[in-house]
């Protein structure tokens, strides 16, 4: 059987982990592919579709072309079309059908760290990692809110109104992060906050982090952040956004070839990739 080759776009392209997660994940299942980065401009995405990506088995996607690819694609899954955004592409005998798999990656990677959705779930944040999250526990019937800045208020009640426009019987609300009371059952930080180079912040002040039960962190680089670490500290489970990294790209592969990858796979896998951001940073 011949090479499968497979690339992730985006613009600017410049660091991205998905290569390096990609060929271990290949080596792992034991498929021959390779896998590369692109750099896609806006303006040239549809003849690129054209002359290179559509030729390969499949190909990732990352900012700014989540949305736009979607009109050269034969086929989107209903995931994707709810989404409004794909991150992977199939190429099949001709036909390109797209996938979002971010949802699957943020669930699956609760699911190893052995965090249940449950409870009083807060979201810290509303920009496009809170609203994959959001959607996908709407979806499940449970009750949740955003907690943001002051001067997010307007965009997370924009994204409420979205989240129930879609999902009627949705139950969300949302506060400032400031002004969090009370015990948290689940907390997931959708911010930036505490990412490399600037690993010493925190969203939120210790004695809120004392009061949460759990702790998802979408931040991947450093592999634990200080929110997971005092987290941690307080005797709460914990884990950061390599975890999500990571998965999201397992689910794309499974999309790719069948194959699925059981936990200790992805575990080595994400303490492998931070260990390679630590020689890069």
């Amino acid at each position: 059987m011949s090479t499968q080759h497979y690339a992730v776009i985006g613009h600017p392209i410049g660091h991205t982990m998905s290569p390096f997660i990609h060929k271990r994940l290949f080596e792992i299942a034991g498929v021959d592919a390779d896998y590369t980065k692109i750099d896609v401009a806006p303006e040239s995405l549809g003849e690129e579709f054209k002359n290179t990506l559509s030729k390969l088995d499949g190909f990732n996607v990352t900012i700014p072309h989540k949305q736009n690819i979607i009109q050269y694609l034969d086929e989107i899954d209903k995931k994707a079309e709810m989404y409004g955004s794909v991150n992977t592409v199939s190429v099949k005998d001709g036909k390109s059908k797209g996938y979002t798999t971010d949802p699957d990656g943020f669930l699956k990677a609760l699911e190893a760290a052995g965090i249940e959705l449950d409870g009083r779930i807060m979201i810290l944040g509303c920009g496009g990692v809170a609203r994959t999250m959001a959607y996908e526990i709407a979806k499940k019937g449970l009750e949740f809110e955003f907690a943001v800045r002051p001067q997010d208020v307007g965009k997370a009640g924009l994204l409420c109104l979205d989240i129930t426009r879609k999902i009627p019987d949705a139950k969300v609300s949302f506060g400032l992060m400031t002004q969090i009371i009370g015990t948290v059952d689940v907390l997931i930080n959708a911010t930036p906050v505490g990412m490399y180079p600037n690993a010493d912040e925190q969203p939120i002040h210790n004695c809120a982090i004392g009061r949460c039960g759990a702790v998802f962190d979408a931040v991947y680089n450093p592999l634990e952040t200080v929110l997971v670490k005092r987290a941690k500290a307080n005797g709460s489970k914990a884990v950061g956004g390599m975890s999500m990294l990571v998965w999201q790209a397992a689910v794309a592969q499974e999309i790719w070839h069948g194959k699925s990858f059981d936990k200790k796979d992805i575990d080595k896998l994400c303490v492998s990739a931070a260990n390679k951001l630590k020689m890069e940073n």
